[in-house]
């Protein structure tokens, strides 16, 4: 070791060579700590690595809320048939009309949307959500409607109401599920109302009908964790049942991307598409329904 004594000169060598070794030793530090971080820091054993610790995704999400605006587009038919005069006797069949070309009604819906999701212990998951439209024309008919014990006539200005709610419960069991992927099958539960109104105003013609039921459905729930930050999510669920005065089918289908910003906090988009049909002998809303929900969303996820 060369030491230069001579008064400036010693300090102008030990200082750079002071620069040095602090630079050397903090690099030393920046890669010794990571090595220790994995150590036990009492003996100074390697630690296993935990098997069991996942990533934090959509997978590992215990419970959340979701926010979302949605944008969907509607498409709606409807039918209201006239009451039947006795038991056993069907009612004359009304004139099957687009809400939106015949009636007047929005075909946008810009909404938001909350939906909720409870997990229960690993593979058990409980989805909340509700939907609803309320629609509301004012629109000059180009032809003869029949609109259930009422008719209106060509060029009479009807005013008109349609109103849908929709409440789902959604269970499913993760028959598959590992850090990256999750699958799952279940059971589900919509809870339906119906109303529809129309009335010609100058000629004090109006007809009211409502109805409202539940109908179960069968769930198909699939995760996939891409990367840290990023995971996709495609579910759907469907069912149809035909009994003798009912017929009916309501199916559900969404796919969206996720990004995890942070650990408890989700951004993302997506598309979801809904579908349901009625044909209905009932007192209360004898006739059919049809309702086509597509649209992009947008949303944020708070979950832990």
């Amino acid at each position: 070791m060369l030491f230069i004594r001579s008064g400036d000169a010693e300090f102008g060598m030990m200082h750079p060579m002071r620069n040095w070794v602090y630079l050397t030793a903090a690099l030393l530090a920046l890669q010794v700590v990571p090595a220790h971080a994995e150590r036990d820091p009492w003996s100074g054993a390697p630690i296993k690595p935990d098997k069991h610790r996942m990533t934090t995704s959509p997978i590992t999400d215990r419970f959340y809320v979701r926010g979302t605006f949605f944008n969907p587009a509607v498409s709606t038919t409807l039918r209201v048939d006239t009451q039947s005069p006795a038991p056993g006797v069907p009612g004359i069949t009304g004139t099957p009309v687009s809400g939106e070309k015949d009636l007047g009604l929005d075909s946008r819906i810009p909404q938001g949307r909350i939906e909720i999701m409870f997990r229960l212990r690993e593979r058990n998951r409980l989805r909340v959500d509700y939907f609803a439209t309320n629609r509301r024309g004012d629109h000059t008919i180009d032809r003869q409607i029949l609109f259930g014990n009422e008719t209106f006539a060509t060029n009479d200005r009807v005013t008109s109401s349609l109103d849908w709610r929709q409440f789902a419960l959604t269970y499913t069991y993760s028959v598959f599920r590992n850090d990256r992927f999750e699958a799952g099958l279940g059971v589900g539960v919509h809870f339906v109302q119906a109303e529809a109104h129309g009335a010609v105003e100058a000629k004090q013609l109006r007809q009211e009908v409502s109805g409202s039921g539940a109908f179960p459905s069968i769930p198909i729930d699939l995760t996939w964790r891409i990367s840290r930050r990023f995971a996709m999510v495609v579910r759907g669920q469907y069912f149809h049942a035909s009994v003798s005065s009912f017929e009916g089918s309501i199916g559900e289908f969404h796919g969206d991307f996720q990004y995890r910003w942070k650990p408890s906090f989700s951004l993302g988009a997506g598309y979801t598409i809904m579908k349901s049909s009625l044909d209905v002998s009932d007192a209360n809303f004898p006739g059919a329904f049809r309702l086509n929900v597509r649209g992009p969303e947008a949303f944020f996820k708070v979950s832990f």
